[in-house]
């Protein structure tokens, strides 16, 4: 047992990095599940086939709709950094069953608003409850239960957003085009309440433990760092991760709601511009899987700065006027970095900081990225407004996007490996 470590995850010291997929599969599968099936995922797929809807019935504008993304993204922000202090007193399992109860009963009754002041205030409330299902709880969990293919874990886990948006705005346009947008919500509160808790209820049973393991060619545990001990605010590791995230998900959260109106505006088919877009999500499922994959056998830095700053080439293919071949080619570079960033976040957070400050650094990094993601995609609205078209916002991304990653290095190298720090 590492000293000064409590309560660490025990294997045999033979098999400590043989077979972890064999072993951690019960936390994978339900992981994957809640992580397809929480809020952040469903709020954010599943509001574009609400659009015509709800504007058609209840006569609610387009950006009105879409402006609940803006309370549910807020106060999402919120809910992961209680998550993350609660998360290693209450227990990863206890807070995911009770963020997937809030997520489906708060999607039921969406499907009983009667005005769009209730439609936001429930989207707010779920997403600040529903945030006990969030990626860093399925993230902490994962990184207890694996070291050497850590990365690769995450990125399957975190595909289940990937997944999830195969499938469900088919369904959803199904459903709503059949049997009206107030079923349609009743259909989505079924997926959390009906597939994903049985699931994480029966079979996701992390060790719930504050302990990461470490690798065993490291020279010292976690907890003999002085700095890490002295809290993560004075960690300079601590803003660069926070100030890289915010500026990627900046950038990326305001391309991709506005990547085919961008299109239309420079004369492009509106089916023309939904194809380019869909080369989108493929890129972003393969950006994940691949990053997962290269992250555990190469240094996490150098492969994020890879994958974050060359979408700043396809933020500049969208300002010339580009035509379906550079569209194209833009959405697969943006979909890479979207893949690799939240993968980024929880890796680079396990191997740099104590294990202790773990859930507390995931979780004020990913709020800050649920900021960005609710701020940014109004703020490329608002300049195209101001200027009459998009390229302010791109040149704008593109600069985020080779910040973003450009700072990823100065991380220097993994704590475990590490002089005293």
């Amino acid at each position: 047992m590492t000293e000064g470590v409590s309560n660490p995850v025990a294997f045999p010291a033979a098999s400590r990095h043989q077979g972890e997929f064999q072993r951690g599969w019960t936390i994978l599968m339900p992981a994957i599940v809640g992580c397809a099936f929480c809020m952040g995922t469903l709020a954010t797929i599943s509001i574009g086939p609400f659009v015509t809807a709800l504007g058609r019935d209840m006569g609610w504008s387009r950006t009105a709709v879409q402006m609940s993304l803006l309370f549910g993204q807020g106060f999402s922000s919120l809910g992961v950094i209680a998550t993350g202090l609660l998360l290693d007193r209450v227990g990863a399992r206890r807070l995911a069953l009770v963020g997937l109860l809030a997520t489906a009963l708060g999607l039921a009754l969406i499907s009983f608003v009667q005005s769009i002041l209730q439609f936001y205030a429930i989207m707010a409330l779920t997403a600040l409850i529903g945030s006990g299902a969030s990626a860093i709880t399925w993230s902490r969990a994962v990184t207890a239960a694996f070291d050497k293919n850590r990365g690769l874990a995450l990125a399957i886990v975190l595909s289940g957003a990937g997944i999830a948006g195969v499938f469900l705005p088919s369904f959803l346009a199904w459903v709503i085009g059949g049997h009206g947008w107030r079923t349609g919500y009743l259909a989505l509160a079924c997926l959390p309440a009906l597939v994903a808790m049985p699931i994480v209820f029966l079979m996701f049973r992390p060790a719930e433990t504050s302990a990461i393991r470490v690798r065993p060619d490291s020279g010292e545990p976690h907890s003999r760092s002085g700095r890490a001990r002295s809290g993560m605010f004075l960690q300079y590791r601590f803003w660069v991760l926070l100030i890289s995230i915010f500026c990627t998900y900046c950038a990326i959260s305001g391309v991709m709601p506005n990547f085919i109106p961008a299109l239309t505006d420079k004369g492009m088919t509106l089916e023309r511009a939904a194809i380019a877009q869909g080369a989108f999500g493929a890129s972003l499922i393969l950006g994940r899987l691949v990053v997962g994959f290269l992250v555990d056998r190469f240094w996490a830095p150098a492969i994020g700065a890879v994958f974050l700053t060359p979408p700043a080439l396809g933020c500049l293919l969208l300002t010339w006027d580009p035509g379906f071949s550079a569209a194209v080619t833009a959405a697969l570079l943006i979909g890479l970095a979207t893949g690799a960033e939240l993968d980024l976040l929880a890796l680079l957070t396990s191997r740099y900081f104590a294990p202790h400050l773990f859930s507390k650094v995931y979780s004020w990094v990913y709020a800050a990225a649920a900021c960005a993601g609710a701020a940014s995609p109004m703020m490329f609205s608002w300049l195209r407004d101001l200027t009459g078209s998009y390229d302010a916002s791109f040149y704008m991304t593109a600069a985020l996007f080779l910040v973003g990653g450009a700072m990823l290095p100065t991380l220097g190298k993994y704590l475990e490996k590490a002089d005293d720090r």
